[in-house]
Protein backbone atom coordinates (compact mmCIF):
# COMPACT_ATOMS: atom_id res chain seq x y z
CA UNK A 1 0.00 0.00 0.00
CA UNK A 2 0.85 3.30 -0.93
CA UNK A 3 1.28 6.19 2.04
CA UNK A 4 -1.83 7.31 1.32
CA UNK A 5 -3.37 4.04 1.86
CA UNK A 6 -1.75 3.51 4.53
CA UNK A 7 -2.91 6.62 6.24
CA UNK A 8 -6.62 6.12 5.17
CA UNK A 9 -6.79 2.11 6.22
CA UNK A 10 -5.58 3.34 9.68
CA UNK A 11 -8.14 6.64 9.57
CA UNK A 12 -10.86 4.16 8.70
CA UNK A 13 -10.03 1.22 11.79
CA UNK A 14 -9.86 4.14 14.36
CA UNK A 15 -13.11 5.53 13.02
CA UNK A 16 -15.13 2.32 13.06
CA UNK A 17 -13.53 1.70 16.52
CA UNK A 18 -15.20 5.65 17.56
CA UNK A 19 -18.61 4.10 16.06
CA UNK A 20 -18.31 0.82 17.69
CA UNK A 21 -18.27 2.17 21.17
CA UNK A 22 -20.49 4.92 20.62
CA UNK A 23 -23.39 2.46 19.41
CA UNK A 24 -22.62 0.14 22.55
CA UNK A 25 -23.23 2.99 24.41
CA UNK A 26 -25.88 4.24 23.46
CA UNK A 27 -28.07 0.48 22.82
CA UNK A 28 -27.76 0.59 27.03
CA UNK A 29 -29.48 3.87 27.16
CA UNK A 30 -32.10 2.89 24.67
CA UNK A 31 -32.51 -0.82 25.99
CA UNK A 32 -33.42 0.73 29.24
CA UNK A 33 -35.48 3.32 28.50
CA UNK A 34 -37.46 1.15 26.16
CA UNK A 35 -37.78 -1.75 28.81
CA UNK A 36 -39.45 1.21 31.01
CA UNK A 37 -41.79 2.40 28.67
CA UNK A 38 -43.15 -0.61 27.15
CA UNK A 39 -41.64 0.72 23.31
CA UNK A 40 -41.69 -1.49 20.38
CA UNK A 41 -39.81 1.21 18.08
CA UNK A 42 -36.99 1.99 20.94
CA UNK A 43 -36.21 -2.00 21.55
CA UNK A 44 -35.93 -2.57 18.31
CA UNK A 45 -33.77 0.69 17.57
CA UNK A 46 -31.86 -0.20 20.72
CA UNK A 47 -31.00 -3.59 18.96
CA UNK A 48 -29.64 -2.16 15.83
CA UNK A 49 -27.19 -0.11 18.35
CA UNK A 50 -25.96 -3.47 19.42
CA UNK A 51 -25.60 -4.67 15.90
CA UNK A 52 -24.37 -1.74 14.79
CA UNK A 53 -21.50 -1.86 17.61
CA UNK A 54 -20.75 -5.36 16.44
CA UNK A 55 -20.77 -4.77 12.83
CA UNK A 56 -18.11 -1.75 13.33
CA UNK A 57 -16.16 -4.12 15.74
CA UNK A 58 -15.89 -6.87 13.31
CA UNK A 59 -14.53 -4.48 10.68
CA UNK A 60 -12.03 -3.04 12.88
CA UNK A 61 -10.70 -6.74 13.20
CA UNK A 62 -10.93 -7.83 9.43
CA UNK A 63 -9.65 -4.71 8.22
CA UNK A 64 -6.62 -6.73 7.69
CA UNK A 65 -7.87 -9.27 5.97
CA UNK A 66 -7.74 -10.15 2.18
CA UNK A 67 -10.39 -9.06 -0.09
CA UNK A 68 -11.75 -12.81 -0.11
CA UNK A 69 -11.73 -12.99 3.28
CA UNK A 70 -13.80 -9.75 4.03
CA UNK A 71 -16.30 -10.56 1.07
CA UNK A 72 -16.94 -13.74 3.32
CA UNK A 73 -17.26 -11.47 6.42
CA UNK A 74 -19.49 -8.75 4.32
CA UNK A 75 -21.71 -11.73 3.90
CA UNK A 76 -22.22 -12.44 7.47
CA UNK A 77 -22.74 -9.40 8.21
CA UNK A 78 -25.72 -9.27 6.12
CA UNK A 79 -26.58 -11.79 8.41
CA UNK A 80 -26.48 -9.91 11.15
CA UNK A 81 -28.17 -7.43 10.14
CA UNK A 82 -31.46 -9.38 9.73
CA UNK A 83 -31.74 -9.62 13.82
CA UNK A 84 -32.88 -6.07 14.55
CA UNK A 85 -35.86 -7.45 12.32
CA UNK A 86 -36.58 -10.44 13.28
CA UNK A 87 -36.21 -8.78 17.15
CA UNK A 88 -38.76 -6.32 16.39
CA UNK A 89 -41.40 -8.53 14.61
CA UNK A 90 -41.18 -10.53 17.84
CA UNK A 91 -41.73 -7.34 20.03
CA UNK A 92 -44.49 -6.23 17.74
CA UNK A 93 -46.16 -8.91 18.12
CA UNK A 94 -46.08 -8.76 21.91
CA UNK A 95 -47.30 -5.34 21.80
CA UNK A 96 -50.38 -6.10 19.41
CA UNK A 97 -51.17 -8.31 22.21
CA UNK A 98 -51.14 -5.66 25.07
CA UNK A 99 -51.60 -2.60 22.90
CA UNK A 100 -50.31 0.09 25.41
CA UNK A 101 -49.29 3.61 24.07
CA UNK A 102 -45.22 4.41 25.26
CA UNK A 103 -44.74 7.52 26.99
CA UNK A 104 -44.45 10.08 24.22
CA UNK A 105 -42.16 12.36 25.58
CA UNK A 106 -39.44 9.70 26.78
CA UNK A 107 -39.87 8.48 22.99
CA UNK A 108 -39.35 11.37 21.23
CA UNK A 109 -36.69 12.50 23.81
CA UNK A 110 -34.74 9.28 23.03
CA UNK A 111 -35.09 9.12 19.62
CA UNK A 112 -33.58 12.58 19.28
CA UNK A 113 -30.44 11.13 21.33
CA UNK A 114 -30.47 8.38 19.19
CA UNK A 115 -30.62 10.47 15.59
CA UNK A 116 -27.76 12.57 16.73
CA UNK A 117 -25.39 9.50 17.59
CA UNK A 118 -26.33 8.07 14.39
CA UNK A 119 -25.91 11.46 12.50
CA UNK A 120 -22.25 11.62 13.86
CA UNK A 121 -21.52 8.38 13.37
CA UNK A 122 -22.55 8.33 9.56
CA UNK A 123 -20.96 11.67 9.17
CA UNK A 124 -17.86 9.75 10.35
CA UNK A 125 -18.39 6.78 7.85
CA UNK A 126 -19.23 8.54 4.69
CA UNK A 127 -15.76 9.36 3.82
CA UNK A 128 -14.97 5.39 3.97
CA UNK A 129 -18.21 3.83 2.83
CA UNK A 130 -16.58 3.05 -0.84
CA UNK A 131 -13.17 2.06 1.10
CA UNK A 132 -12.41 -1.59 0.94
CA UNK A 133 -15.49 -3.44 -0.24
CA UNK A 134 -18.96 -4.40 1.36
CA UNK A 135 -17.68 -4.40 5.60
CA UNK A 136 -17.58 -0.43 5.16
CA UNK A 137 -20.54 -0.33 2.93
CA UNK A 138 -22.85 -2.14 5.74
CA UNK A 139 -21.70 0.46 8.70
CA UNK A 140 -22.40 3.19 6.66
CA UNK A 141 -25.51 1.80 5.52
CA UNK A 142 -26.56 0.92 9.20
CA UNK A 143 -25.59 4.81 10.62
CA UNK A 144 -28.00 5.85 7.70
CA UNK A 145 -30.89 3.85 8.18
CA UNK A 146 -30.65 4.18 12.19
CA UNK A 147 -31.12 7.89 11.42
CA UNK A 148 -34.10 7.61 8.96
CA UNK A 149 -35.81 5.81 11.59
CA UNK A 150 -34.48 7.70 14.39
CA UNK A 151 -36.86 10.47 12.97
CA UNK A 152 -39.68 8.24 12.55
CA UNK A 153 -39.31 7.33 16.60
CA UNK A 154 -39.40 11.35 17.26
CA UNK A 155 -42.56 11.87 14.91
CA UNK A 156 -43.88 8.87 16.77
CA UNK A 157 -43.65 10.28 19.81
CA UNK A 158 -45.35 13.53 18.76
CA UNK A 159 -48.18 11.74 17.10
CA UNK A 160 -48.59 9.89 20.44
CA UNK A 161 -48.84 12.48 22.43
CA UNK A 162 -50.66 15.36 20.22
CA UNK A 163 -52.85 13.15 17.47
CA UNK A 164 -53.59 9.58 18.32
CA UNK A 165 -52.96 8.27 21.92
CA UNK A 166 -52.39 4.70 20.91
CA UNK A 167 -49.61 1.90 20.59
CA UNK A 168 -49.86 2.02 16.72
CA UNK A 169 -47.65 5.05 15.76
CA UNK A 170 -44.98 3.17 18.00
CA UNK A 171 -45.83 -0.18 16.26
CA UNK A 172 -45.89 1.20 12.71
CA UNK A 173 -42.52 2.63 13.49
CA UNK A 174 -40.81 -0.32 14.79
CA UNK A 175 -42.57 -2.65 11.58
CA UNK A 176 -40.37 0.42 9.59
CA UNK A 177 -37.66 -0.28 10.98
CA UNK A 178 -37.44 -3.97 10.70
CA UNK A 179 -38.07 -3.59 6.71
CA UNK A 180 -34.89 -0.90 6.55
CA UNK A 181 -33.00 -3.48 8.06
CA UNK A 182 -34.13 -6.01 5.83
CA UNK A 183 -32.84 -4.04 2.55
CA UNK A 184 -29.99 -3.05 4.30
CA UNK A 185 -28.92 -6.63 4.67
CA UNK A 186 -29.48 -7.11 1.16
CA UNK A 187 -27.50 -4.39 -0.51
CA UNK A 188 -24.50 -5.46 2.11
CA UNK A 189 -25.00 -9.32 0.96
CA UNK A 190 -25.20 -8.14 -2.91
CA UNK A 191 -22.12 -6.11 -2.01
CA UNK A 192 -19.89 -8.93 -0.46
CA UNK A 193 -21.16 -11.31 -3.30
CA UNK A 194 -19.51 -8.69 -5.63
CA UNK A 195 -16.56 -8.55 -3.85
CA UNK A 196 -16.23 -11.86 -3.34
CA UNK A 197 -16.58 -12.41 -7.66
CA UNK A 198 -14.00 -9.87 -8.44
CA UNK A 199 -11.09 -11.66 -6.34
CA UNK A 200 -9.15 -14.15 -8.07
Amino acid sequence: MTGVDVAAHAGLRRTVLVVALANLAYFGVEFAVALAIGSVSLFADSVDFLEDASVNLLIFVALAWSARARAKVGMALALILLIPGLATLWTAWDKFLDPVAPQPLALSLTGLGALVVNLTCAFLLARYRDHRGSLTKAAFLSARNDAFANVAIIAAGAVTAFLWRSAWPDLIVGLAIAALNLDAAREVWEAAREEHRAEP
